[in-house]
């Protein structure tokens, strides 16, 4: 989940797994996987940023990969 702000100023939190495409138009659209769209204060690459990190909190690969055995070439 992100935390973004409509046009209006209004915050919301958008489930991120739901975002399929991002544009400038100027104004930042998400479009989302149901053909909704969503137009936003953040940048495209503030919104890209914060999809970023919730993948990284919610599928911590890094965390992980120490419970894997080293392989060497």
């Amino acid at each position: 989940m992100i935390h973004l702000t409509q046009m209006n100023g209004t915050k919301f939190v958008l489930n991120a797994e739901m975002i399929e495409l991002i544009e400038s138009t100027p104004n930042t659209v998400i479009t989302l996987i149901n053909g909704r769209k969503l137009i936003v204060l953040e940048s495209v690459d503030e919104v890209v940023d914060k999809v970023i990190e919730y993948k990284k909190k919610a599928y911590p690969v890094e965390s992980l990969l120490k419970f894997l055995p080293e392989i060497r070439r």
